[in-house]
C-alpha cells in the first residue's frame, strides 16, 4: 500500500507534533499568559486521551515520528502516565517527548520513566529562587530543583532544560546556567523571548542569543558546535559543548535567525485544532469532525489541509505586532 508522506506545499516533511493535553497550568510564567488570565477551556472541549490517540495513530500512518506532551502543565491532568505509555504503543512513533515545569516531577518522575520515557524538557527560568519565583509568580524552585535531581537519577536521557531569556531579567544568568553542562549531561537550551501577551515587555526585555553566545565564550571558552538544527526527529536548536563540558548548550533563536525552512512540526491543541504554525491563525478542526462520527480516511484528509494551510514562515520580522500571541498555554509552545 502506498503511504501519502506529511509534505507541504513547501515540500517540508512534517515527522513531529506537538500535543497539548491540557490548558491548565499551577504557574503563572508571565511570557506565556498574563498573571490573572482565567479563560480555561471547559473540560467537555477538551480532547479525550482516546481521541488524541486515534489523531496520532492516523498521522504515524503518514509518517509522523515524533509526538512532546505538551500544555498548559500536562502533569495537572490526571492520566497523563498511562497516556504517555499508550503513545509509545503507537506503531510507527519513535520518540515520545514530555515538557514540563517541573512542579510535580519528584513524584511523577519514576511512573513516566517506567511508562517508557525518557526525553523531558523542564521550564528552568533561572537558578536563583526569588528571580524564579518573580517570573513564574509562585515561590516554588527547589520542587522543580528536586524534580531534575530525580530525573538525573532515575536515568532520563536526555534532561533538556528551558531557558527563555529576558534583558534585565534573568539575562545575567546565562554563565550559570551554561556552567551547568560543565558538571552535568543535562542539556541546556535558551530560548528567545517570543512576543506573547505583553508587546510592551517584549519589546523591552527581548535581546537576541548573539548577545548571550558572546558573553559565554568571553568567560568559558570556544563553544564547539555539535550536529545540526532540526537533525532527525530533532528540534529547532543550535548545540554547542563548552571545553571539557559533559552536557550540551543550546539556542533557540525563532525571532532573530527562523528555522521555518527546516520546521518539520505541527501542533495539536487542547481543545482539537491541529494548528500548522505557531504563529499562525489558521488551524483545521478535528475534534467537530470526530465528534461527528468521522473514518480515519477523513480524519488523514484533514490532515491534508494542516499541509496546505502551513505557512512558509512565521513572518515575525514582517508584522511582529499582528503576530502576537494573547497566550501560549492551550497552543503547547
Amino acid at each position: 500500500m502506498n503511504i501519502t508522506m506529511l509534505n507541504d506545499t513547501y515540500q517540508r516533511n512534517i515527522t513531529y507534533m506537538r500535543i497539548s493535553i491540557t490548558d491548565r497550568c499551577n504557574l503563572r510564567c508571565h511570557y506565556c499568559m498574563p498573571e490573572d488570565f482565567t479563560d480555561w477551556k471547559p473540560k467537555e472541549e477538551i480532547l479525550r486521551y482516546e481521541e488524541i490517540l486515534r489523531i496520532v495513530k492516523v498521522a504515524a500512518n503518514r509518517g509522523l515520528k515524533k509526538v512532546r506532551v505538551t500544555g498548559g502543565e500536562p502533569l495537572v491532568r490526571r492520566g497523563v502516565v498511562d497516556f504517555v505509555r499508550t503513545l509509545h504503543a503507537v506503531p510507527g512513533i519513535e520518540t515520545v517527548a514530555l515538557t514540563t515545569n517541573g512542579v510535580f516531577l519528584k513524584e511523577t518522575a519514576q511512573s513516566l520513566f517506567d511508562a517508557g520515557l525518557r526525553h523531558i524538557n523542564i521550564s528552568l527560568d533561572s537558578l536563583h529562587p526569588e528571580t524564579f519565583a518573580q517570573i513564574v509568580k509562585r515561590d516554588i524552585f527547589d520542587r522543580v530543583w528536586e524534580g531534575i535531581e530525580e530525573c538525573e537519577r532515575i536515568g532520563f536521557d536526555p534532561i533538556k532544560i528551558n531557558c527563555v531569556l529576558q534583558a534585565g531579567v534573568n539575562d545575567h544568568e546565562v554563565n550559570d546556567f551554561a556552567r551547568l553542562t560543565l558538571q552535568k549531561p543535562y542539556h541546556v537550551r535558551f530560548i528567545e523571548f517570543m512576543p506573547c501577551a505583553n508587546w510592551e515587555r517584549w519589546i523591552e526585555t527581548y535581546r537576541p542569543f548573539q548577545v548571550s553566545f558572546d558573553r559565554i565564550e568571553a568567560e568559558m571558552g570556544t563553544l564547539s558546535p555539535i550536529g545540526q538544527p532540526n537533525e532527525g526527529t530533532a528540534g529547532p536548536a543550535e548545540n554547542f559543548r563548552l571545553p571539557g563540558g559533559k552536557g550540551v548548550v543550546g539556542f533557540i533563536h525563532a525571532v532573530s535567525h527562523d528555522f521555518c525552512g527546516t520546521c518539520n512540526r505541527i501542533r495539536l491543541t487542547a481543545d482539537g485544532q491541529i494548528r500548522p504554525c505557531l504563529y499562525s491563525y489558521a488551524g483545521v478542526d478535528f475534534k467537530s469532525a470526530m465528534r461527528s462520527g468521522c473514518t480515519d480516511t477523513e480524519l488523514s484528509a484533514l490532515l491534508d489541509q494542516v499541509m496546505e494551510v502551513k505557512p512558509k514562515y512565521h513572518e515575525l520580522d514582517v508584522r511582529p505586532k499582528d503576530k502576537q500571541l494573547l497566550t501560549m498555554v492551550n497552543i503547547g509552545g
